[in-house]
């Protein structure tokens, strides 16, 4: 008989809480009882971990064995508890001894045959339990490039079940060590030097690049929307440190991170297609909420092609975390919170015939109008830059001034937001882009003379704009000066400004 313990982590979204199991070998009739609030995934556990005990030849307990995890009032659910079942009640049944167990953490999920299988959320369940002091780990030997991201945590990597147990023994050369950290390559991306023509359209994607703006395209087929949006994420400064360890927290708990590149170090670029579902592009499903389009997108490019394909509830989820830059799941075991700080780029045909030429549409006004109406005006009121697109009417450029390439453009939009973020570090904030500073400071702290702002007047006492739409505006006149490096805006970029938000299609 005897008691034993070892640690595990919860996830709840990208939070992490550490979760102690502990393990109870007595007397009484065989049977295993798991408490905690398990679900069903946690329940079948028990089964799993007896099997992976047998066929790594040891001796599961013929005892009456007690499993409690803690906090006992929290959800847990998942399979990534095995390990760290197997090896509690081995420990408390005597079998291994349980000197490193009370301080290490493990995850991963056992193969009937004691193999250690791979788990989502490796890297915010590390950080979750450095938070709660603890810097010893063992994970499957398939997410330690992921766990080496986590620094101040000693890292061990298993294979199987045995090699655990052999190094709760004792034996310190059974299990691997954590591979020295690389620098993740550069994924190459399309170069704008591509797009031909579209100059308004090309203005906009930077502008939209150099204050992190929404912006919503609007032109025929074959004008190159979607080429400008692949190209937009070649265009934004690449991700900090914290930034990538966020992105890449979102992409572990989603299972979508890559073992060859565990740490994302580019802005993600994530295309959704118009019959997406809700629960797929802002995060869902039973138990806890898994992310969704939405997130993967963080710190970088939501693209939605053939936006007003989308059905109008789909889209219109997506109007909370533009203004909070998170999305927040409630469901029966907790609210699930994934961050959603993204670009948003829309992409739409003028109406559903969309011809080359717009005189050869066959569409009535209400059918436009119709069509247009999908995106909402809470949602496009949102959207900082719309532009109208030219139809293609040459093939051949060899006339024509090459197209400025992604590079170029680049060194202008990099000026831009350091000016930006000097300008906002000065004043003692921490905005990283234009679009992220608050209305209020916008019109107090940063007040603009009423000379400059005039249009903006003007446009709000005869309804054309909301208060929103006009923070929006300054947002995108300060991106403008930027741009042209000067301090503050003039009432030429107000009204570059104002004019971005007026460019729809009739």
């Amino acid at each position: 008989m005897g008691l034993a313990r070892v640690w595990s982590v919860a996830l709840y979204g990208v939070d992490g809480i550490a979760v102690e199991i502990e393990a109870d070998v007595g007397a009484g009739q065989p049977r295993t009882h798991l408490l905690g609030l398990p679900d069903a995934a946690l329940h079948e556990s028990k089964e799993r971990v007896k099997a992976a005990v047998r066929n790594s030849d040891e001796e599961w307990p013929q005892q009456r064995i007690v499993l409690g995890l803690s906090p006992a009032n929290l959800p847990k659910g998942g399979s990534s508890y095995d390990l760290a079942i197997a090896c509690a009640t081995l420990a408390a049944a005597g079998k291994v001894p349980a000197d490193r167990l009370s301080t290490t953490v493990m995850l991963g999920e056992l193969a009937l045959d004691g193999r250690l299988r791979p788990i989502r959320g490796v890297l915010p369940a590390l950080l979750a339990a450095r938070r709660a002091g603890l810097h010893e780990a063992i994970v499957p030997v398939d997410t330690l490039p992921e766990a080496a991201l986590v620094d101040g945590v000693t890292l061990h990597g298993a294979n199987t079940l045995a090699e655990a147990l052999a190094w709760l023994r004792g034996d310190d050369i059974t299990l691997q060590s954590a591979p020295p950290p690389t620098e993740s390559p550069t994924p190459p991306t399309p170069d704008l030097a591509d797009v031909v023509g579209q100059p308004e359209a090309r203005w906009a994607l930077e502008v939209a690049a150099a204050g992190a703006h929404h912006l919503l395209l609007t032109g025929p087929p074959g004008t190159g929307k979607t080429m400008l949006a692949e190209r937009l994420p070649g265009l934004l400064p690449p991700l900090s440190r914290q930034e990538s360890l966020a992105v890449t927290a979102v992409h572990s708990v989603a299972g979508v991170l890559s073992s060859d590149c565990p740490l994302v170090a580019t802005p993600p670029f994530v295309n959704v297609h118009h019959t997406t579902s809700i629960a797929a592009l802002i995060g869902g499903g039973s138990g806890m909420a898994k992310p969704g389009a939405a997130s993967k997108a963080h710190k970088g490019v939501l693209f939605l092609d053939e936006a007003c394909e989308f059905g109008q509830k789909t889209i219109d989820t997506l109007r909370t975390a533009l203004e909070d830059g998170e999305i927040r799941i409630p469901r029966r075991d907790g609210i699930a919170r994934y961050p959603a700080r993204f670009q948003l780029i829309l992409a739409t045909n003028p109406c559903p015939c969309a011809p080359p030429k717009e005189i050869d549409c066959i569409c009535t006004a209400t059918v436009r109008r119709r069509y247009q109406a999908k995106l909402s005006g809470p949602l496009l009121d949102r959207v900082d830059l719309r532009v109208r697109m030219r139809a293609t009417t040459a093939m051949s450029n060899a006339e024509a001034a090459a197209p400025e390439p992604t590079a170029v453009v680049r060194t202008r939009v990099l000026k831009a937001r350091q000016r930006a973020a000097t300008r906002w570090s000065s004043h003692g904030h921490t905005w990283p882009s234009n679009s992220q500073v608050p209305g209020p400071s916008l019109r107090r702290e940063f007040a603009l003379p009423r000379t400059t702002t005039a249009l903006l007047d003007k446009a709000l006492a005869i309804g054309a704009l909301t208060g929103r739409g006009a923070d929006r505006c300054l947002r995108v006149a300060w991106t403008l000066a930027d741009l042209a490096e000067v301090d503050r805006p003039t009432q030429d970029h107000v009204a570059a400004a104002l004019q971005f938000r007026e460019r729809r299609a009739p």
